[in-house]
């Protein structure tokens, strides 16, 4: 894998998408934080960068038993503290770079395990958050059925997700409902928006609107909420295929928290160039 080029020289970066949900990785285990707000919203820019659902740095390990600490960045500047099919690319440059069918990243949601799974990658990303104050959400209700129209259920998987149960998820106007949920003041820290409908009892569709202001094609940490709500709900079991636009992805939430198993993709690399960059001023 390579690694961050020489600041005089630009910045190299990788492309990657899991089911369409597309990532630039930025590898900054040498030392260094080259991202920054402004950075993560010029690079996210689809005319004026490159473009990304979401950035991903690799920042060097803060303890032994990690590969690396993982970051993560929306298109509008802003910190996730979760991104699911991120850290599956991270974790396929990681498993490729080292050889091993295994190992573990931290990110803000805690140490996740991450595997090989034949040409796939799995990630465990822990156990959901089902209580309000963890989620988070403004005050005291009831996480499987909020007091928003539709009565739809909050989950929290490292962030914060809204997960509405419907007839049809294809025919759901994301762009207009999505901005107005995404901060809806139950949501303090704004919200994920998920619309599921449910195919069969191990089979759901779903769609989504991610918190910074965008449809995905698809959201790994959205679809480990919409299966926790609807096993929640009773509509499905534990395990579970989640159909996205982008393709499925298998959600298995086990004892020891919701595994996520699916494609990666490398797509290319390049360097941002120092005028980019904003270095040659």
């Amino acid at each position: 894998m390579t690694r961050q080029t020489p600041q005089s020289a630009g910045l190299a970066f990788r492309k990657m998408h899991g089911l369409g949900n597309d990532f630039v990785v930025i590898d900054a285990r040498s030392g260094g934080e080259p991202v920054t707000a402004a950075l993560a919203r010029a690079v996210g820019d689809r005319r004026w960068g490159v473009g990304f659902d979401q950035l991903v740095a690799l920042l060097p390990p803060s303890s032994p038993d990690v590969a690396a600490d993982i970051g993560f960045w929306n298109a509008d500047g802003s910190e996730a503290g979760a991104c699911g099919n991120g850290t599956r690319c991270a974790a396929r440059l990681l498993l490729d770079e080292t050889g091993a069918q295994a190992l573990s990243v931290r990110t803000l949601n805690g140490v996740l395990r991450c595997e090989r799974a034949g040409a796939l990658v799995r990630v465990n990303m822990g156990p959901p958050d089902l209580e309000w104050d963890r989620i988070p959400l403004a005050y005291p209700v009831d996480t499987r059925a909020l007091p928003i129209e539709g009565s739809p259920a909050a989950v929290g998987m490292g962030n914060p997700h809204c997960v509405f149960v419907v007839e049809d998820a294809a025919a759901v106007d994301l762009a207009a409902l999505g901005p107005g949920l995404e901060h809806h003041p139950l949501f303090p820290e704004r919200t994920n928006v998920e619309f599921v409908h449910v195919i069969d009892p191990g089979t759901i569709r779903m769609r989504v609107w991610e918190r910074g202001g965008m449809i995905t094609q698809a959201c790994g940490s959205g679809a480990c909420a919409a299966a926790v709500a609807t096993a929640r709900a009773g509509l499905t079991g534990r395990h579970v295929r989640v159909i996205l636009d982008g393709g499925p992805l298998e959600i298995d939430w086990r004892e020891d928290g919701v595994w996520m198993t699916g494609p990666t993709a490398h797509v290319f690399d390049g360097v941002f160039s120092p005028e980019f960059l904003g270095e040659d001023e």
